[in-house]
C-alpha cells in the first residue's frame, strides 16, 4: 500500500493559508502567490514587501466593511448618489452648501441636516446620497421612513420590546428619518408623537447627527404630529444645531412623467397605421 507524499512546498502553501484563514487576512489568502510575484519583478525590500501586503489587505477589510454598512443601513435600492442628482433641474437649490455636506464635515461637527420642500424636489435623493457618503466613510448608518420608525415602535409596545426597538434608531452614527408628510393617516395619535421624540431626544442629548426630510412647513407640525406640546420639543431639537436645506422648484417625478407622456404620444403617432378599412 502506497503512501502519498505532500510535497514541502505544497505543505507550508497549505500551513500559510490555513493561517491568513485563521487571521481572517482573506485577501492575501486569496493574492499571496501574485503579491511575491510582483515583488520579485519590482525587487522591493522586506519593508516594501511587508507594507504592500498590510496596504492591500486593510483596504480589501475596509471594502468588505463599507459594503455590510451599505447593508445594514437598509438604504433603498437602487443607491442614490450625488452625481445623479439634476441640480440644473433645480436651479434654486444651493449646489455650493449641498456639496459641501457631501464632504461629510457635518458628521464630524455632530451637525444634523434638514431637507425641506415640496415633493418630487429630490429631497429623499440627497438624503439617501449622503447616507451612501456615510457609509463610504464608514460611520454606522440607519435609514428608515417616518411612518416605518412610527409603526415599528407602536409594535414595540404593544410587544414590550420598545427598548430594543429604539436602540436601532440610537445606535447608528447617522439616523436618516425620511419622508415626513407621505402618511399622515399613520400619525393620528399623540403617543406617536411622543415616541418620535425618544428617538430624537435621545440622539441630540447624545450628539449623534440626524437627516431629516419633509415636505411639511415648520408651522405646520404641530398639526400633522397632533401633539403642539411634544412636536415643540421636537422641532427645538430638529433645528438646533441643524443645517436647513430648502428646496423650492418643480417636481422632478412630474417632469419626468410628462417626458414619457410626450414620447409615448410621438411613438404611436409615427407608428404606421397598417389597419385596412373593411
Amino acid at each position: 500500500m502506497s503512501t502519498k507524499r505532500i510535497n514541502p512546498t505544497q505543505r507550508q502553501s497549505e500551513q500559510f493559508t490555513d493561517n491568513c484563514r485563521y487571521l481572517k487576512l482573506q485577501h492575501l489568502c486569496g493574492q499571496y502567490q501574485q503579491m511575491i510575484d510582483k515583488a520579485h519583478e519590482q525587487t522591493m525590500g522586506y519593508f516594501d514587501f511587508i507594507n504592500e501586503v498590510v496596504r492591500a489587505e486593510a483596504a480589501a477589510t475596509r471594502q468588505r466593511r463599507v459594503k455590510n454598512l451599505i447593508k445594514n443601513s437598509h438604504l433603498p435600492h437602487p443607491l442614490k448618489m450625488i452625481p445623479g442628482f439634476d441640480f440644473d433641474f433645480q436651479p434654486n437649490l444651493d449646489r455650493r452648501l449641498v456639496m459641501d455636506l457631501a464632504t461629510m464635515e457635518f458628521m464630524e461637527r455632530n451637525t444634523s441636516v434638514l431637507f425641506m420642500g415640496s415633493n418630487g424636489t429630490g429631497k429623499s435623493h440627497l438624503a439617501q446620497s449622503l447616507a451612501l457618503l456615510a457609509c463610504q466613510k464608514e460611520y454606522r448608518t440607519y435609514y428608515t421612513t417616518l411612518s416605518s420608525l412610527i409603526s415599528d415602535l407602536n409594535t414595540g409596545v404593544y410587544e414590550k420590546t420598545l427598548e430594543k426597538r429604539l436602540r436601532k434608531y440610537i445606535n447608528p452614527e447617522l439616523l436618516v428619518i425620511d419622508e415626513m408628510g407621505h402618511d399622515r393617516l399613520e400619525l393620528k395619535i399623540s403617543k406617536e408623537a411622543h415616541l418620535l421624540f425618544k428617538v430624537i431626544n435621545k440622539r441630540y442629548n447624545d450628539d449623534k447627527p440626524l437627516i431629516f426630510t419633509s415636505n411639511v412647513e415648520k408651522e405646520l407640525w404641530p398639526e400633522f404630529l397632533g401633539d403642539p406640546i411634544t412636536t415643540s420639543a421636537i422641532l427645538d431639537r430638529i433645528f438646533h444645531h441643524s443645517v436647513i436645506v430648502k428646496i423650492k422648484g418643480p417636481s422632478y417625478r412630474e417632469y419626468q412623467g410628462k417626458l414619457l407622456q410626450g414620447q409615448y404620444g410621438k411613438n404611436k403617432k409615427e407608428k404606421p397605421d397598417n389597419t385596412k378599412a373593411g
